[in-house]
């Protein structure tokens, strides 16, 4: 990797030079303002009025040579658009292809305009980090807030597309257009606002569109459901570096990956709808669900770390560790009613938590699935999670029914253990004949057994060097840390070596967003984890009535992702509909609480789908600030920044059924107003730190 100041003179357009940011100017001064500022030359105001300046007048460069060249490439199609014409009367195919070739031209030189656009608002927003960083001083909140709102702001143009993408869309248009009339070199002229339904399958018209995309955050449904599983596609070229190729993809293994995602989250609620009743008929209270629910997530806090670090070496071992584990799980859970014992059924779920192997499921797709296919498979992570989490409560409705063979009895509540025991055998035996351990591994294991034999050890660079980043960045990630240390470059790149590490390289910003990502989790499993206690007291509703309740909230999440990656995403900032969702789950839990002496369903089911639809949508949303504002040293290695984020999820998601028992020593008439305060203290916690914030979530 090179610092993106390199980065900027490699790509930049000979032609255009002049008018790209000074990044290396403006880093040179900023350095000055440093020294100038430590030996007394100059204040602090007079720096940030001076750097204001300054900047101010690069931005305006940009904006003018973008306003210019949008002119030019209009005027182009314009002329372009008069030659069209006459060929509808004289129809000749070499005159036609000219034509049509002359069309790709702009096309291409609106996607070199879209780049231009692309790289100097990443130089903004890196000079901007830059100068935060040295002067420990919040400018970048300053200077985005008084110039973003202005109403003769220049930097709107760069940072809020809505300025510049009516234009750019209007030439798009047009290229779209007359590359379809021009399809046919009949001359039939087809019109694409006739036929809507007819799809332009042009390179250079699918280069624009994945541009703006990229360069706007526009998402479809797929990207924005990928975003929840923290693996973004890099840019739609592939990567020089990307290792994995149509030859070495293994469909088969990725479906595997993808079961074994589905079963975790079936086995993790389907207990859900019976675990008061199992607690109760082992003699505990009802409330003990809470540290029966959160036992598995307890373990996985751990198995997390260790499955994060095995997929260093192998995929194919970890995932039949996994099957092993679950299935010794479940079986204890399934054992522990005839052996009456409350502490094999906890010791059953910690086994279960144990044999979590999420972090392998998500480091496979993007080690092992070619770049083109990476979103895809992001989306079915998302949407095999996401379709456990409704079928576990739903299978559990089923399974209503009691008899014994020999001593063992079948239940609702052991019932759901022998059920999974049979899926993860029938899961380990397809891994152990189906599954395909990746090319890479394979050399490197006979490379290591070579180095074995002649004395050597294991080759070290297997972390840094083929497995490749959970989290992938976007070219213009590349050398941030390089330019935050231009001493030792080598060592600024390298990944975390453990959770302090980590942490460390957290912002301001990246907390913030793993604080949401608490909030949101520990209020949904308050709501999950808590539903068959509260409903039973208050409703008396059966284990059919909660898994059909549960499993409808659970269907949720796919249409919501639907709506939100495919409209709201587009039609509204990212933070902006982080705040808004914020605000929804703040008023779907504050409208949870029980006042007054009746609690009536209404209330209850409106109140869990406010709080369930609206933390749903804060997730995506979330995790994809997250991937933008994470430090480039966090999309690799071990610790990454898609195990902080699981680690996130799963404290939360402990520390949410741990309160619900606690909360049960307060009797179950105060169960659902004790539990439900922390989720209010942690979620206006969140609103208030996103607000403080919020300047530099762009």
């Amino acid at each position: 990797m090179v610092n993106f100041g390199k980065v900027l003179m490699s790509d930049q357009l000979e032609e255009w030079k002049e008018y790209y940011i000074n990044y290396k100017m403006m880093k040179k001064k900023v350095k000055q303002y440093v020294q100038q500022t430590q030996d007394g030359g100059s204040n602090h105001e007079q720096v940030l009025k001076e750097f204001s300046r300054m900047l101010d007048d690069q931005i305006e460069k940009v904006v003018l040579f973008l306003l210019k060249q949008q002119g030019h490439l209009a005027s182009r199609i314009e002329k372009l658009g008069q030659q069209r014409a006459v060929l509808t009367e004289h129809s000749d195919i070499s005159q036609v292809s000219q034509v049509r070739e002359a069309y790709r031209q702009v096309g291409l030189d609106l996607v070199k305009l879209l780049r231009f656009v692309d790289m100097n608002a990443t130089g903004i927003r890196k000079i901007l980090k830059k100068f935060d960083k040295r002067f420990g001083y919040r400018f970048t909140d300053y200077y985005i807030s008084t110039r973003a709102n202005h109403p003769y702001s220049q930097l709107q143009p760069i940072f809020k597309q809505v300025f510049w993408m009516q234009g750019i869309v209007a030439v798009a248009g047009a290229l779209t257009r007359n590359l379809a009339s021009l399809q046919d070199h009949q001359g039939s002229f087809m019109s694409i606002y006739d036929h809507p339904s007819i799809t332009l399958k042009d390179p250079i018209i699918e280069q624009i569109n994945n541009s703006v995309q990229k360069l706007t955050h526009s998402t479809t449904f797929l990207q924005f459901l990928g975003q929840h599983a923290l693996i973004i596609p890099e840019d739609v070229q592939a990567s020089s570096e990307d290792l994995v190729d149509d030859q070495s993809y293994h469909f088969m293994s990725l479906m595997l990956n993808l079961v074994n995602t589905f079963l975790y989250m079936v086995n993790t609620y389907i207990i859900v709808p019976t675990a008061d009743d199992y607690s109760v008929s082992l003699g505990a209270a009802a409330t003990v669900c809470g540290v029966i629910i959160g036992s598995m997530a307890v373990a996985q806090v751990f198995s997390s770390v260790y499955f994060s670090a095995w997929s260093n070496r192998s995929y194919f071992r970890p995932l039949v560790f996994s099957s092993i584990m679950l299935f010794s799980g479940n079986l204890l859970y399934a054992l522990a009613y005839d052996l009456n014992s409350l502490t094999v059924l906890i010791l059953g779920r910690l086994l279960c938590g144990l044999g979590s192997a999420r972090a392998v499921n998500r480091r496979y797709i993007s080690d092992c699935v070619p770049l083109k296919m990476r979103l895809k498979a992001s989306a079915g992570f998302v949407s095999a999670s996401a379709l456990g989490m409704a079928c576990g409560p739903a299978l559990a409705g089923l399974l209503q029914t009691e008899f014994k063979i020999y001593a063992v009895t079948f239940n609702q509540n052991t019932l759901p253990g022998w059920i999974m025991c049979l899926a993860w055998v029938g899961n380990l035996i397809w891994v152990w004949i189906s599954f395909k351990e990746p090319d890479h591994f394979a050399k490197e294991n006979a490379v290591n057994a070579q180095s074995s034999d002649s004395g050597h050890g294991r080759n070290d660079n297997l972390e840094g060097g083929l497995a490749q980043p959970l989290l992938t960045e976007a070219k213009e990630r590349q050398g941030e840390n390089a330019d935050n240390n231009e001493n030792d470059p080598k060592e600024s790149h390298k990944a975390a070596t453990s959770i302090a590490a980590a942490y460390r390289l957290l912002t301001p910003s990246v907390k913030v967003q793993l604080l949401i990502y608490f909030m949101l989790k520990f209020a949904m499993e308050i709501l999950l984890s808590e539903s068959s206690v509260v409903t039973t007291f208050y409703f008396n509703w059966s284990t059919s009535t909660v898994a059909i309740f549960l499993a409808v909230l659970g269907l949720t999440v796919l249409p919501v992702n639907v709506i939100v990656g495919s409209y709201i995403t587009n039609l509204f900032q990212d933070r902006q509909i982080l705040v808004a969702s914020e605000i929804m789950v703040l008023i779907g839990i504050a409208s949870s609480f029980h006042f007054g002496s009746s609690y009536c369903v209404s209330q209850y089911v409106v109140s869990a789908l406010i709080t369930f639809v609206f933390a749903e949508v804060l997730e995506g949303v979330n995790l994809s600030l997250l991937s933008r504002v994470m430090s480039s040293r966090l999309s690799r290695g071990t610790y990454n920044g898609g195990l902080l984020s699981t680690e996130a999820g799963t404290l939360a998601r402990v520390a949410a059924d741990m309160t619900i028992t606690a909360a049960g020593y307060l009797g179950q008439s105060q169960l659902l107003n004790a539990t439900l305060l922390p989720s209010l203290v942690i979620c206006v916690a969140s609103i208030a730190a996103t607000f403080g914030t919020y300047s530099t979530l762009y």
